[in-house]
């Protein structure tokens, strides 16, 4: 029953390891035999190397014919969002947690879960392998474009020429590397998927609880009482919600076939976790909020996963009802 509503082992593992950590913080902390920054770098090179073997021209070429719908979905990930964030800035007294919540709304959409909410719903699969693609590799543009503006006013450490760096060798470096290997590897992805899916999530697992590690060490969670969590939880609903609405009413207008309106929904409101987990260990390692600022994040992957997993299941059975 879980599992059909996004509830699945990695969101279990998720708040169980963040138990462990809060009850354990030392373990996972950096020391001189146990570097954990470096273990994680060397996983999310591996994880994007293969992201890139997967990636193919062909996909990419079937899903360009509807420009209309690519600039909604980008425009939502990369100008929506932010948008609607900025808008609750007076509402969040907390700094460090209205940054966390821009941090979330300036990631760009997921890959492999949006393609298979599109995929149950039967919308439009090489659109929208085409949006997420494209906007995972904005997205280490823009998304510490975005964090520079506001971390540089809350005095926190931003060099730009460093933190590209770091994001060029550890995802797009690894990225085109993949594409370059593709014609020897891609069948054997292709093969074994669901295994480069768990490891992809184990490294997830890994930088989460080794940054919740030294949130808590530090006790960078003092600040959170539960009504702020409340708050937070709240807040992070609320968008979701709006973005969704907005681009429901947007699809209307626009007048879209239903695949496309699927895949605008399912693409445009979503937010990668791994994106999130990635460029937060780059951009706000050794800071003050490194554990603070994946909270949102974690939140919102969880809530997307349960209620697109619903509202695809649901759309699946409408259609399949219509076919008969």
């Amino acid at each position: 029953m879980l599992k059909k509503i996004g509830f699945d082992w990695f969101i279990i593992s998720i708040i169980v390891l963040i138990g462990f950590a809060y009850a354990f913080p030392f373990i996972g902390v950096d020391r001189e035999f146990f570097n954990a920054s470096k273990i994680a770098g060397y996983g999310v090179a591996i994880i994007f190397f293969f992201y890139g073997v997967k990636l193919t021209p062909k996909q990419f070429a079937q899903g360009l014919t509807n420009w209309k719908m690519h600039v909604i979905i980008q425009c939502a990930t990369f100008i929506l969002f932010p948008l609607l964030v900025l808008i609750l800035k007076p509402f969040v007294v907390n700094s460090n947690l209205w940054l966390s919540l821009f941090f979330l709304a300036a990631l760009p959409s997921t890959v492999s879960s949006s393609i298979v909410m599109i995929s149950i719903a039967q919308g439009n699969i090489p659109a929208g392998i085409f949006n997420a693609s494209i906007s995972s590799l904005l997205g280490i543009l823009i998304t510490p474009a975005y964090m520079g503006i506001f971390m540089i006013q809350q005095n926190l450490s931003f060099d730009a020429t460093e933190i590209y760096g770091k994001l060029v060798f550890q995802i797009l470096l690894p990225i085109v590397i993949g594409m370059i290997a593709r014609p020897l590897l891609g069948n054997f992805v292709q093969k074994y998927a669901t295994h480069f899916k768990v490891f992809d999530q184990l490294v997830i697992l890994f930088i989460i609880y080794t940054s919740f590690c030294s949130s808590f060490a530090d006790n960078e969670f003092a600040f959170l009482t539960i009504l702020s969590f409340l708050l937070l939880l709240l807040c992070v609903i609320s968008l979701f919600a709006c973005a969704f609405l907005i681009l429901q009413k947007v699809c209307t207008f626009f007048n879209f076939t239903y695949k496309d309106t699927i895949t605008v929904l399912f693409c445009g409101s979503k937010k990668s976790l791994l994106h999130g987990v990635v460029i937060s260990k780059v951009l706000f390692i050794g800071t003050a909020v490194s554990g603070i600022i994946l909270l949102p994040i974690m939140i919102y992957h969880a809530i997307q996963l349960v209620f697109v997993s619903m509202y695809a299941t649901k759309q699946q059975q409408k259609q399949q009802a219509l076919k008969l």
